[in-house]
């Protein structure tokens, strides 16, 4: 419970200056609105739990959505919706793929917003965002929970994947860079997939950082990912930047050859995925996985470098 008590414990929360309201949104009839007055998110309750918008006052949704899917509910399979859900991994069918089509209980403790789906029966599991913002600025906490209930213990590790809107880059920090002399054995894995192709032009290794362009006119999918304690990615997208971060447990055994962070793109979006450590949980338990989100404007690199990432992003990040 550690995590979920540093989530309750931030002073600089004030519910007073937080305004959380019902409103309808892209066809949906039951959504909740949480603005500060400077940036909104939309968090949705006739499906989910998602959060579906994430933006300045007015501004831009970072967040992709997809219109074939926008304001339906109901059906078997697992539909792409857009926005920010919670899945678990590995990656299985059909055990990943439960759908969210249904209705979601959420209830709203001033400035805090607690989003419950239903249970799943294929799964035997029921997913749960909490979403908390700042009094000021653009600070969000995202805290996901998997709760068992099962009659029996399961394996599995959060996943919690973020669908960014097209046209943008991605940047994620590698851990910190060492010398051949001072660190003989190795730091970090860096996974591919079946499809992965590092010669795709999307594709930019610098030193640092790991880059992901989305490309709209390109539809070969391409996935990586890798492990560092400080896990963190960002998204340019025209002069706004997302960054969410979480922490890893070098410790604990993650999925996919250890993964704490994997970035995946197509022609029609790009994602920042964040996970867990594989966890036991027994029937009755449940797992949390934090990630703090910041939304930045303004922002401007006038080129793809360790140092001009550095003097831009790096500092954002650190917040």
């Amino acid at each position: 419970m550690r995590l979920a008590a540093a989530f309750l414990c931030l002073a600089l929360w004030s519910p007073a200056a937080v305004k959380i309201e019902k409103v309808p949104y892209q066809g949906w009839p039951n959504c909740y609105r949480i603005t500060n007055g400077e940036v909104e998110l939309v968090v949705t309750s006739d499906i989910g739990p998602r959060v579906m918008r994430y933006a300045f006052l007015g501004g831009e949704n970072l967040f992709k959505e997809f219109p074939e899917t926008l304001g339906k509910t109901g059906g078997e399979q697992w539909q792409l919706i857009g926005g920010h859900r919670l899945w678990v991994a590995p990656e299985a069918v059909p055990r990943t793929y439960a759908p969210d089509n249904s209705a979601v209980d959420v209830k709203v403790e001033g400035a805090t917003l607690r989003a419950m789906g239903p249970f799943e029966p294929t799964t035997g599991l029921q997913k749960e965002m909490v979403v908390r913002l700042a009094a000021e600025g653009s600070s969000v906490e995202v805290l996901h929970r998997v709760h068992n209930r099962n009659l029996w213990a399961i394996e599995l590790a959060p996943w919690a994947l973020t669908m960014m809107a097209p046209g943008g880059m991605a940047v994620a920090a590698l851990p910190p860079r060492g010398t051949h002399d001072k660190m003989l054995l190795p730091t970090n894995p860096l996974t591919m997939w079946a499809y992965t192709d590092f010669s795709d032009p999307r594709w930019k290794f610098t030193r640092k950082y790991l880059i992901l362009r989305q490309d709209p006119k390109n539809s070969q999918p391409q996935k990586a990912g890798f492990f560092s304690p400080d896990t963190w990615g960002a998204y340019l997208l025209g002069s706004n930047l997302y960054i969410k971060r979480t922490k890893a447990d070098p410790s604990k055994m993650y999925v996919d050859y250890g993964c704490s962070y994997e970035t995946f793109t197509n022609a029609d979006f790009l994602e920042l995925e964040t996970l867990g450590p594989m966890t036991k949980l027994e029937p009755g338990a449940s797992v949390e996985h934090l990630e703090r989100w910041t939304l930045h404007r303004n922002i401007r690199l006038t080129q793809w470098t360790d140092a001009e990432i550095d003097r831009v992003v790096l500092p954002l990040a650190r917040r």
